[in-house]
């Protein structure tokens, strides 16, 4: 079981990523689309990232 859920990162905003002019070429694999201007982050990928963040602390 995740230690954060899809639910909870959606709520807090956290698939909100930078301006399209304003991106690393190393963030294209997470992100998911972009819409107005803006990156959307996968929420897929970055909960199983949060997940081995917290294993390792």
């Amino acid at each position: 079981m995740s230690v954060i859920s899809m639910k909870q990162l959606l709520e807090a905003g956290v698939h909100f990523g930078h301006q399209t002019r304003r991106w690393n070429p190393k963030m294209a694999p997470y992100i998911y689309t972009e819409r107005n201007g803006i990156y959307i982050i996968d929420l897929q990928k970055s909960v199983g990232m949060v997940d081995d963040a917290y294993k390792a602390v």
